[in-house]
């Protein structure tokens, strides 16, 4: 990447652009993950497998329409110049989408209407994190790029755990008790037996997303424009053909692709299973996942900026490895836990209680939140280190293509494996057909970890002062 010039936007605009994770954050923490995945699976659909099957065909369309539209968008992007108004666009899609989820009431008979609302969420978030990314390599250096991206993830992850606190201390009461996690009573009248404090989640998601991306549209540089809407297209097609006919021969690139591909999917749909495992198979509640939210959130900001550090110090691909070994890792342990085993050895006889199983879920989800952190915002700077920085639009379009090209059959794998173990032929339990319903998230983490030694890193001289 000869020629390209190193330069720097205002702290204004670089703590602008780093909110745009601190804004989007709830979507991934409130709604995919800890709050309303878990609510849907559990009141939503008829039983906890039957929702684990319906968020994953709705999650894989989702995923498949992302994967076929984000190379094209990206490669026109890059053709024309700006990404605030590829933002802009799916930001209101997704904004939509995350207040259509409030009308998702226990038991509805039709659910087709959450399924649009969900992909709708999906397909909005994710693109204009898409645009988002791309607009990184333009802000700093490229030797402060794995420190800025650390950060932006860890103040993300910041965003999530107030968003979390938010919710669960104050406006999701307990079915129960009709207390929140504090001992209080919902604020603004909240019903819990309707789960209105699970809810609410999808509006107060698109609140806090157009309150705290609005610094990004307003003090974060963007590129210029540099063609017309209708050349830009023209331009983004050819460019982005020629790119595909050429990747294959780009070993590094075209691995790199390949391997985030796998371990992103396995990670993204370990995020999104998480939380309906824990309340199909430990039979947690709500707040019991809101809990392990709030602890892998945590582990997750601090993750996410050691991994920033250890980027800057050791280059992205050290750090990648070693969090996939670590997910990997923590991904066994959930699978072998249930309300009376551990690593698939009893621990309690059937009928009786122990902690343990609910201790070993919360140490295992704070690891998840370290590693998650950091594997993800190293991704964004190795990435980087392939391409042209006047590709790096269609690039971030690529990755999302490589990340959804699987997403979409992680999600569909674990939805047909559940079904088929949820089958009344094979007679299993609920809770086995959830467990050997997920186990193709190893899988996935193992193939990205073969595949990322043929990935190349670019070096980079760090500054004289960091």
């Amino acid at each position: 990447m000869a020629g390209e010039t190193e330069k720097r936007a205002s702290k204004k605009g670089i703590w602008s652009w780093m909110f745009f994770d601190f804004a989007q954050q709830p979507f991934h923490t409130l709604i995919i993950t800890f709050v309303f995945a878990p609510y849907f699976a559990s009141s939503v659909a008829s039983n906890s497998a039957e929702g684990q099957e319906l968020w994953g065909y709705a999650a894989g369309i989702g995923g498949l329409l992302i994967a076929l539209s984000s190379p094209v968008l990206g490669a026109i992007a890059d053709a024309s110049g700006p990404r605030k108004p590829w933002i802009l666009l799916f930001s209101i899609i997704g904004v939509i989408g995350c207040w259509m989820l409030w009308y998702a009431v226990p038991g509805m008979e039709n659910m087709g209407f959450v399924m649009v609302a969900i992909v709708l969420a999906l397909i909005g978030m994710e693109l204009a994190a898409l645009f988002n990314n791309a607009m990184m390599p333009d802000l700093v250096p490229r030797a402060e790029l794995g420190r800025l991206s650390g950060s932006a993830w860890g103040l993300g992850y910041v965003g999530g755990l107030i968003s979390l606190v938010i919710v669960l201390g104050l406006l999701a009461g307990s079915p129960t008790t009709g207390k929140t996690l504090l001992g209080l009573d919902p604020l603004f009248g909240l019903d819990p037996v309707m789960h209105e404090g699970d809810r609410i989640s999808g509006p107060l998601t698109a609140i806090w997303y157009i309150v705290f991306v609005l610094p990004m549209f307003l003090f974060t540089p963007d590129a210029v424009r540099r063609v017309s809407p209708a050349g830009a297209i023209r331009r983004g097609l050819a460019e982005l053909g020629a790119t595909l006919k050429r990747l294959p021969s780009e070993r590094s690139y075209f691995s790199f692709l390949l391997s985030s591909m796998f371990y992103r999917d396995a990670l993204n749909a370990l995020y999104t299973f998480g939380g309906i495992y824990a309340a199909g198979v430990l039979g947690w509640s709500i707040i019991q996942i809101g809990i392990f939210g709030i602890l892998a959130n945590i582990t997750g900001a601090i993750g996410a900026w050691l991994g920033g550090h250890a980027d800057q110090r050791f280059g992205p691909k050290p750090v990648i490895s070693v969090s996939i070994i670590v997910l990997t890792a923590c991904c066994i342990l959930v699978i072998s836990t249930t309300k009376t085993e551990v690593l698939f050895m009893t621990i309690a006889a059937a009928g009786t209680e122990s902690s343990l199983p609910d201790i070993i879920f919360y140490v295992a989800g704070a690891f998840i939140g370290a590693a998650g952190g950091s594997i993800q915002a190293a991704s964004r700077t190795l990435l980087v280190d392939q391409v042209d920085r006047d590709k790096v639009t269609e690039a971030f379009g690529l990755y999302a293509l490589s990340g959804k090209a699987t997403s979409f059959i992680g999600p569909l794998s674990i939805a047909l494996a559940t079904g088929y173990f949820a089958s009344e032929a094979l007679g299993l339990s609920t809770e086995d057909a959830q467990r050997l319903g997920v186990t193709p998230i190893v899988v996935l983490f193992l193939i990205g970890l073969v595949l990322l030694p043929w990935v190349k890193s670019r070096d980079y001289t760090l500054p004289a002062k960091v």
